[in-house]
């Protein structure tokens, strides 16, 4: 071997080294020679992934921007969270209710109410709400508050737009039939409620009218409503309770209450909703007719107790157990109860078949001037369709 053939193999064993290296360091490439393209879509999708993540909606001087854990976002109104429930109006998808957990991120364009956990008691807030996470911005003309989520209790209407936040619900429920026995039965449900980050109010009116060979056999009314001011996350006071009733064919000229308790959320979540309450009042009764040296009319201290329980069995399927008792002074009745149980199915958009259970008690009712008891027990079977607003 001449010298000069040495340069000549030390050459070519480097470039050998280099082909072996180089073909090292690529991937192995499919048959097809997909695994390049592969690579480069993996990296293109890492990319759009983190863009949206870091996408923020535009500013919006109208409009609400609500964004979910599946990273979707909607765009409308907020409307409320309570019971860890949320009210978002979307324009296209209409009214939505969320769970609050399912929320990640929140911007208002309108101020909002807050309540917030502040220890033992419940402080309000008004402002334009920032939700980032586990944080939540208030922003106001004092300036920017910044609070841990858990320590939000509810939101409330748009201070900007607050009569558009009221709720509420008629039912309609009717037989007539002619024949042999003509007979007309009519009741009417109506509910009507407004929820603050603060403060709770609530009205509700029953009526039934029956009417058989033309003589009136049932007529009566009942409006009962109450305001609560939220005192903690479970605990509020109820300021004032009020009922009116009438019930002639029962003897019953009218029967006013008023009261104030104290109640306590033992259920809150997003699907059931369980609360209790009690305190005291006073009642006043007026009778159609008594028998000869009875009074007409009696005032009595009255003790109240109530429980409202309300549980969404499945997504179109709704029952709701609203159950109030006094205790009262024997001339007065001793004790009574109002019982209204409802079965509530959706059927088409805001309309609803409600079929409910109402039982009416009075321990020791009033006789009529001609000796005639009414019963103690009272019952109703209601089927209804109602329309919610």
């Amino acid at each position: 071997m001449t010298p000069a053939s040495c340069p000549a193999r030390r050459a070519l064993g480097v470039a050998l080294l280099l082909i072996v290296m180089t073909v090292a360091a690529r991937p192995a490439l499919a048959s097809d020679g997909t695994a390049a393209d592969d690579t480069a879509a993996a990296a293109q999708k890492a990319r759009e992934q983190a863009a949206w993540a870091r996408f923020v909606p535009p500013h919006d001087a109208r409009h609400d921007w609500l964004q979910l854990k599946s990273g979707e976002w909607l765009k409308g109104e907020l409307r409320a969270m309570y019971q860890y429930q949320v009210e978002f109006d979307s324009d296209k998808l209409k009214l939505l209710n969320l769970k609050w957990k399912d929320v990640v991120r929140l911007r208002t364009a309108w101020h909002h109410t807050v309540g917030i956990q502040m220890g033992d008691r419940t402080r309000t807030l008004s402002g334009r709400l920032e939700l980032d996470g586990d944080t939540l911005r208030v922003h106001s003309a004092s300036g920017t508050q910044t609070f841990p989520r858990d320590q939000v209790v509810s939101i409330g209407a748009s201070t900007d737009r607050a009569l558009r936040y009221w709720r509420g619900k008629f039912s309609l429920g009717s037989n007539l039939r002619s024949g042999n026995s003509e007979v007309v039965d009519a009741n009417l449900k109506a509910n009507l409620r407004r929820l603050t980050a603060a403060s709770r109010f609530n009205a509700d009116y029953l009526g039934n009218f029956s009417r058989s060979q033309g003589v009136t056999t049932t007529n009566n009314h009942r409006l009962n409503g109450y305001f609560d001011r939220f005192l903690s996350r479970r605990f509020f006071w109820r300021l004032l309770s009020a009922e009116y009733f009438q019930d002639r064919p029962s003897n019953l000229e009218r029967q006013l209450t008023l009261g104030t308790s104290y109640g306590y959320d033992i259920i809150r979540t997003p699907d059931t909703e369980w609360r209790v309450s009690g305190g005291l009042g006073a009642t006043e009764k007026r009778y159609v007719s008594v028998a000869a040296g009875e009074q007409a009319r009696e005032v009595s201290p009255s003790l109240q107790l109530g429980t409202y329980y309300d549980d969404d069995l499945t997504s179109t399927l709704d029952l709701t157990v609203d159950y109030s008792m006094q205790l009262l002074q024997r001339d007065a009745g001793r004790y009574s109860h109002h019982l209204v149980t409802t079965l509530s199915s959706d059927l088409i958009g805001d309309l609803d078949l409600d079929v409910s259970l109402v039982w009416d008690r009075v321990q020791n009712p009033r006789p009529a001037a001609d000796g005639t008891l009414p019963e103690r027990d009272d019952y109703q079977l209601i089927l209804s369709l109602s329309y919610s607003f």
